[in-house]
């Protein structure tokens, strides 16, 4: 038996106020994943999705379905 996370990733309002869109920082993005693989997630799949701020701005966000066994 496994449980599932579903985990939204998305880089701070800021950087889409400032420049007009955000994208996903790597490295921020690397420790967000290995802090949940420390935890005894894994990445089932995961999704890229651009998220809507009010009317002029956008911001890049990943939907991650993540898995581990039971405890």
């Amino acid at each position: 038996m496994v449980e599932y996370h579903v985990a939204v990733y998305m880089e701070g309002w800021l950087g889409s106020m400032l420049l007009g869109a955000s994208k996903v920082n790597p490295q921020r993005f690397s420790d967000f994943l290995n802090d949940h693989a420390r935890e005894g997630w894994r990445v089932v799949t995961m999704e890229k999705d651009i998220r809507r701020m009010a009317l002029f701005w956008s911001r890049e966000a990943y939907v991650v379905v993540m898995e581990r066994p039971l405890r």
